[in-house]
């Protein structure tokens, strides 16, 4: 069965009318959560403490910028966009003791909703819309009359309009000019650290890394080696969006084409699978979310000593080397103690949401 997908038609913007949306959090997501629903006629407060640094550039943006505890008072509808690891914190200090029935408590990823960290009361709707792209492309996509899809949920709906709102607020922030689709928050959680770990992020990297590291000790040159392996994946993966797996094959050569077929499936075998179904099971079963949790409250040690030990990786240096020389790539570079890269960074403080 096609899954159904929601545009602007089948989002009636009525469901938000007269009333406040409040944006807690205004990093890379929460700014253009902000921005784009305040241009789309949607009454908007951003909620931020005292001490965040990004109070300057909401108010600087023509947002109402209040305290968290004020901006959930003054709202009907709350978005969390602090980082997965602040929320908890956020909501049990300021966000939780304020609801109030009615209001719609809002997530762009259900970690926390779906690993029961957080559990809002049973007269707060709970509700969720996840953009399909980091925060300075929904903002610049819908700058540009597109719009960035999402997935959205309803994980409880006490007051029966819940679902109306969420997809009004999808609508707002220009979701629905590309489409919409409808997951629960389990779904959505799940396979979205599935794909980061398996493929988007953890598979990718690995694999660029191997086989950078494959082509340097067989003794060819670590530039050719980054263009082979890093440079020219942007490429590819520029044909897989716009058509697919299809017209990526239909653009390379006949030659490139053919070892796909014959020795991609080599690479990545049946063992890969094998170890990508234990990932997913660690996912589901909530493992991965324990050991993430366990990470933050000691410190992070681990996770620095990765972060750490990748920084410095020779194909990190070459790239890095061989980029200064294109500025037409707007390169970009990240020094130890940042969160993000500045293309990640819209606006500069991104990394001080929910602070």
């Amino acid at each position: 069965m096609t899954a159904r997908m929601y545009y602007d038609r089948d989002a009636d913007p009525a469901a938000l009318a007269g009333q406040t949306v409040a944006i807690i959090g205004y990093g890379s997501q929460g700014h253009a959560h902000a921005l784009n629903l305040a241009e789309s006629g949607v009454g908007v407060v951003v909620g931020l403490p005292a001490t965040s640094r990004s109070r300057a550039l909401a108010s600087e943006a023509g947002l109402a910028v209040m305290d968290v505890a004020d901006a959930v008072h003054a709202a009907d509808v709350m978005m969390v966009a602090v980082p997965d690891t602040a929320q908890k914190a956020v909501y049990d200090a300021e966000i939780g003791p304020n609801l109030r029935s009615g209001q719609l408590l809002m997530f762009a990823h259900g970690f926390n909703i779906h690993f029961g960290l957080i559990d809002p009361p049973g007269g707060v709707d709970v509700g969720m819309v996840a953009p399909k792209s980091p925060g300075h492309l929904v903002r610049t996509v819908f700058q540009a009359g597109g719009g960035v899809p999402a997935l959205f949920a309803v994980h409880r709906d006490s007051s029966g309009t819940a679902r109306g709102r969420v997809l009004a607020y999808a609508r707002a922030l220009g979701s629905t000019r590309a489409g919409a689709l409808e997951t629960t928050f389990a779904e959505e959680t799940e396979s979205d650290l599935f794909g980061e770990q398996a493929v988007l992020c953890g598979g990718v990297s690995n694999l660029v890394k191997m086989g950078f590291e494959t082509l340097v000790e067989a003794g060819y040159q670590p530039e050719l080696a980054y263009f082979e392996t890093m440079h020219e994946l942007k490429l590819i993966v520029d044909l897989m969006y716009r058509g697919g797996l299809n017209f990526m094959r239909f653009s390379v050569s006949d030659t490139a084409e053919y070892g796909d077929y014959v020795s991609g499936p080599r690479i990545v075998d049946d063992h890969v699978r094998a170890t990508m179904r234990q990932v997913l099971r660690e996912i589901r079963d909530g493992s991965f979310a324990r050991r993430w949790v366990a990470e933050n409250e000691a410190g992070r040690p681990e996770f620095e000593r990765l972060r750490a030990a990748d920084r410095d990786h020779q194909i990190e240096q070459v790239g890095a080397a061989l980029r200064a020389q294109m500025a037409f790539l707007n390169p970009v570079v990240v020094r130890a103690g940042e969160a993000q890269a500045a293309a990640e960074r819209t606006p500069p403080a991104a990394s001080e949401a929910g602070r």
